[in-house]
């Protein structure tokens, strides 16, 4: 059986820590304060947060919504304390977790003690589509200058790193894309293990998407990669943060009026085989990032021969992987990929 991918377990124990910690699930906007149609709202987290903001701009009209990056927190704000000044006069203050490192003086708790009431939505991390797609690098420093690039960013396939680093060649490796080799990995059973990492870990920081999760499911692909959810999703998440905020959102499907910002970034195709297994479009395009420049497209045959070439340049010692890594130790595994050779 394959593992939880790797990027979701620098997340379990925090977000554990933070199911322990109290913080209001509702408003807090003071009374001597703007109008409650236009309140002024800061959303903190990573990529998602960006959506997030968007949808509730789109939601909330006249409403003043900033969008904050932990990436960017210790360049813009220096420490944590002036993290809070920026905030004191936010009407709503919105936060995905952020650990200890991003700015000095605390995490998301300490900024909490600061900001009485902030709320925690979850971050969004689901491999049920995406099973084959790895990070390679640092994985549990949960930044992307760590990581090392694939042919379409921070995104890679784990059958073409366990091939590249055993020898095979690009043809070889493309042999075992197929349906029975994903069921020997374990791959068909990562949509379980990821929908349950994903439904707790949204109960430890009081937001249940059991009922969202479910109409996702339902209406098809909804992530774009592991990590990037399609608008709908973070439609969905806005919408409710609004209303349990004691505001009143628009009633509208936000990916109806605004664009998917995080489409123009990379995209994971859904592969053939795990397309059939759940009843939806596959596809082995795999498209680059398109924010600066036209993305580019590329098919399997071409993404795992860049791949190979990218690896060339790279040390053994760099193209560390947590799921290849176990691999290494399961012989059932290792008989696979010695199959083609």
């Amino acid at each position: 059986m394959a593992p939880l991918p790797a990027l979701f377990k620098p997340f379990v124990p925090v977000v554990q820590a933070a199911a322990a910690r109290p913080f209001s699930p509702r408003s807090w906007a003071r009374p001597w304060r703007r109008s409650p149609g236009r309140p002024r709202i800061a959303v903190i987290g990573n990529c998602q947060a960006t959506g997030i903001a968007q949808a509730l701009r789109l939601l909330l009209p006249g409403a003043e919504v900033e969008a904050i990056l932990v990436g960017g927190l210790a360049r813009r704000f220096g420490h944590i304390e002036r993290l809070a000044q920026h905030l004191a006069e936010a009407d709503h203050v919105f936060s995905q977790f952020f650990p200890v490192g991003f700015i000095a003086g605390g995490n998301v708790h300490g900024l909490a003690e600061r900001i009485p009431g902030l709320r925690l939505f979850p971050t969004i991390l689901f491999s049920g589509f995406h099973p084959d797609l790895v990070h390679v690098g640092d994985e549990a420093s949960l930044r992307l200058s760590r990581l090392v690039a694939s042919p379409i960013g921070p995104y890679h396939s784990a059958i073409a790193l366990q091939g590249y680093r055993l020898g095979l060649s690009v043809e070889a490796t493309l042999t075992l894309y197929t349906g029975p080799v994903f069921d020997r990995l374990g791959y068909f059973d990562l949509w379980q293990l990821s929908a349950d990492y994903l439904l707790r870990t949204a109960r430890d920081v009081g937001f249940g998407l059991d009922r969202e999760f479910a109409l996702w499911s339902r209406g098809g692909v909804f992530m774009h990669v592991i990590n990037h959810p399609r608008l709908h999703v973070l439609g969905d998440m806005a919408l409710r943060l609004a209303r349990e905020s004691g505001c009143d959102p628009l009633d509208i499907p936000v990916a109806a009026y605004a664009p998917d910002t995080l489409a123009a970034e990379p995209v994971w195709p859904v592969l053939p085989a795990i397309a059939e297994r759940y009843g939806v479009p596959g596809s082995t395009l795999f498209k680059g990032d398109g924010r600066r420049a036209p993305p580019r497209l590329l098919d399997l045959p071409e993404f795992v021969a860049e791949s190979f070439a990218l690896y060339a340049r790279h040390r053994p010692e760099d193209l560390t992987c947590a799921r290849l890594d176990g691999w290494q130790t399961d012989p059932e595994i290792r008989e696979l990929f010695d199959a083609p050779a």
